[in-house]
């Protein structure tokens, strides 16, 4: 069966001599395995379109679980977030959270149109960081585990909110805070950023200015939530850690 589908590449891994095994994020079909023959070799016509990031439209065959690529149109290249280290490294965190935390034949236009976007973003100069920790929330969200930041998730009281708990998955007012001994305290500005994030649309994403003290305390946070409630070790994350690590 013959398929015509957008798509951008997620997860490029080399097979054989010559092959490319891509794995596109798309809006109808979710993700979607496709086998680029010949696409590792320069001179190749699907060289291009199977890059890592691309967002292109692509038509395969289909008899099984795997299609085999008969053609492609590239949209959008995204070469500068292969291009720069940093923007390479939370471009691949992004898509291995799409990766692996979405399925086969499940697609959402929203979470395609925020991966776009978050590449988009990126590549324009926006902070990666901070777009990772938005697409971060944009996945809690999509797997049921978005968090409660307007009212006590033990109580539901709107006022006195001083805590967060990884935990109970939000916030603790003040009388409810010895329901987790380890939430922890979140200082205002933070409070008001977490809560941009959880509505935030990248699409329409403008100049964003966070100082490295507010960004020092948001990363904890976010990775709190995505461990306590999803946790998957990262093997981007990982990296981004790494050059962290060695300021790389």
């Amino acid at each position: 069966m013959l398929n015509r589908i957008e798509g951008i590449v997620i997860r490029a891994m080399d097979y054989g001599e010559g092959h490319k095994i891509i794995t596109l994020y798309t809006k109808e079909a979710g993700r979607v395995t496709v086998m680029a023959r010949g696409a590792k070799k320069l001179k190749s016509r699907f060289s291009a379109i199977a890059q890592l990031f691309t967002y292109g439209e692509f038509v395969f065959f289909k008899t099984g679980a795997m299609g085999t690529l008969n053609h492609g149109e590239i949209i959008r290249s995204h070469h500068l977030l292969r291009e720069d280290l940093l923007k390479a490294a939370y471009a691949s965190y992004i898509a291995e959270m799409i990766d692996r935390m979405t399925e086969h034949e499940a697609g959402s236009s929203a979470l395609f149109e925020q991966l776009e976007a978050a590449f988009e973003a990126i590549e324009d100069g926006k902070d990666p960081q901070i777009v990772a920790h938005v697409m971060e929330m944009k996945i809690l969200e999509f797997s049921g585990y978005g968090p409660e930041f307007e009212a006590c998730v033990s109580c539901g009281r709107e006022t006195g909110l001083s805590v967060l708990s990884f935990q109970l998955g939000g916030v603790l007012c003040s009388p409810c805070q010895t329901k987790d001994p380890s939430a922890r305290h979140i200082e205002e500005g933070t409070w008001k950023l977490l809560r941009l994030f959880r509505r935030m649309d990248l699409r329409r994403l403008g100049k964003i200015s966070v100082k490295n003290e507010t960004k020092k305390q948001i990363k904890p946070i976010l990775r709190g939530l995505m461990d306590t409630h999803i946790g998957i070790q990262w093997k981007a994350r990982n990296f981004l850690d790494q050059m962290e690590k060695y300021e790389i």
